[in-house]
């Protein structure tokens, strides 16, 4: 059989759209008051009117027309999109149960096969949150202890920088490896060098998975999932996968070498002896399995590692094409700490390098659509009515860049978080880890990392374009995948005297 027969590929569209009936009967059939939105087509619903490279823009363009709670079809799978701070805060906040659920996304759903806690439910999220955050807060985070392995890996940083000489250099890989360092000192109880080649390796894995999570390939397959064996993007993924599960497999057995109940020495430690503890209890277990800690380690890995440092990455470029704003921030470290070790204690004393870190968040918007939910039960928002198991995205967009929250949303302006007198302000609609249950369980050594390797670095170097370029040059597209990457740039990290 030809499998690329156009009526084959009919055939398989229509087995889908039976199978898929009886999931959306209830929305073509409900009585009460359904979220408005585009006219869907058969079989393909909306995806005529969407830009699969960018469909954070298209839906807060929707929001627009429809409002701030709207629904599109995506293929087959109908979704509510929540749009502006106030409506994200009342789902996500208020009624955060409701909306507390994960949905099943075919791609994920391949990957993890609900495993891990980023895209698991029911007691499994449950029980690998609580665990996660736990063993995170023994493993120090928020505390001393893993402010010194920051600051620590600040100081390699800085001499891998200093090693260029004033000279143009890619930032990806080496930030990456410095940020990644961080949470792989917590799961494997060591660092690696930034030349290690199996460390480039695994940081390359699971770069190239994120940027294909976004592609059209990918988002075409989720939304029609009988076409699996046409998405490229879907085999890749797997693949990868497939390379970072066997390091992590071969890396906990050799743990369980050494495991001393005694003496835990990482996150597949602690693991590991819950793992052997169940057992003990001779209990089924449901939770504690080697499948949940592959997945649970590759969740903490991508998530500690790929947002702060694409956040670094968006704050030297952004201190490029506005260096005034980056010699202020010197100004007030050279004033604040001088030549001594940059601290989190110094943090309260430097409002505004404070607010410039919290605006390249806000405009980096390093998760557009956010991470999507899922309502656990039916719920009603507003004036509308949606059942029980909709996919809900929650568009961090909409939110980071409200026009009625923020003054200047579309520029970069560090202003938004200071008031009249100089002093940081706290503003509500800054959600970039998102709210509600499914806040990042990192977000607290997040905020650590991003104040300590961003200050650390602009108190030792002065950031410019490459030769050649300049800063009117420089390009604030972003580049998107699962994440929004800033433009691939060169940087000269010039020493300060």
């Amino acid at each position: 059989m030809d499998w690329m027969d156009p009526i084959f590929v009919l055939f398989l569209f229509a087995l889908t759209l039976a199978f898929l009936w009886e999931r959306s009967h209830f929305w073509n059939s409900s009585s009460r008051k359904l979220p408005p939105g585009p006219y869907p087509l058969p079989l393909i619903g909306n995806l005529h009117l969407l830009d699969l490279k960018r469909l954070d823009r298209t839906m807060f363009k929707f929001s627009k027309r429809y409002g701030p709670v709207f629904r599109i079809q995506m293929g087959f799978e109908k979704t509510v999109v929540l749009a502006g701070y106030k409506t994200v805060k009342e789902a996500l906040v208020n009624q955060a149960d409701a909306f507390a659920g994960r949905p099943v996304v075919p791609m994920i759903e391949d990957f993890e096969h609900g495993n891990g806690v980023v895209f698991s439910n029911g007691e499994n999220w449950k029980m690998m949150r609580r665990f996660t955050l736990t063993t995170l807060r023994d493993y120090g985070m928020g505390k001393k202890t893993i402010e010194d392995k920051i600051v620590e890996e600040c100081h390699s940083l800085i001499q891998k920088f200093e090693s260029f000489e004033g000279k143009p250099f890619e930032t990806a890989t080496i930030m990456n490896a410095a940020v990644g360092n961080i949470i792989v000192t917590i799961l494997l109880g060591k660092r690696f060098e930034y030349e290690d080649q199996t460390f480039i390796r695994l940081l390359n894995l699971m770069n190239e998975n994120i940027r294909l999570g976004g592609q059209p390939s990918v988002v075409l397959y989720n939304m029609f999932p009988a076409l699996g064996f046409l998405s490229g993007g879907r085999k890749t993924m797997l693949k990868n996968r497939d390379e970072l599960y066997d390091f992590i497999q071969a890396t906990f057995i050799e743990h369980l070498k050494e495991l001393d109940v005694n003496d835990q020495r990482s996150f597949i430690d602690a693991f590991l002896i819950q793992q052997q503890e169940e057992k003990n209890k001779n209990q089924s277990n449901r939770f504690f399995h080697n499948e949940n800690l592959k997945a649970l380690v590759e969740n903490l890995f991508g998530a500690g590692m790929e947002t702060t440092s694409t956040t670094l990455r968006w704050g030297l470029l952004l201190m490029m094409k506005y260096p005034e704003i980056q010699k202020k921030v010197q100004e007030e470290i050279t004033e604040v700490i001088g030549s001594a070790q940059p601290r989190i204690e110094h943090r309260a004393k430097m409002p505004y390098t404070d607010a410039v870190i919290h605006e390249v968040q806000r405009f980096g918007n390093i998760l557009p659509a956010g991470v999507p939910h899922a309502t656990n039960a039916d719920v009603t928002l507003g004036d509308y009515f949606i059942p029980k198991g909709t996919q809900i995205i929650a568009l961090l967009y909409s939110v980071l860049y409200d026009e009625s929250e923020w003054e200047k949303p579309f520029k970069f302006y560090p202003e938004h978080f200071l008031d009249a007198e100089g002093k940081f302000v706290k503003r509500d609609a800054f959600l970039p880890f998102s709210a509600g249950r499914r806040v990042c369980a990192g977000e607290t050594l997040a905020k650590m990392e991003l104040f300590l390797f961003f200050v650390s670095l602009l108190q030792r170097f002065t950031f410019q374009p490459a030769p050649g370029t300049s800063k009117e040059d420089l390009d604030l597209t972003p580049v998107v995948g699962f994440t929004a990457l800033p433009t691939a740039f060169r940087i000269c990290a010039l020493p300060r005297s």
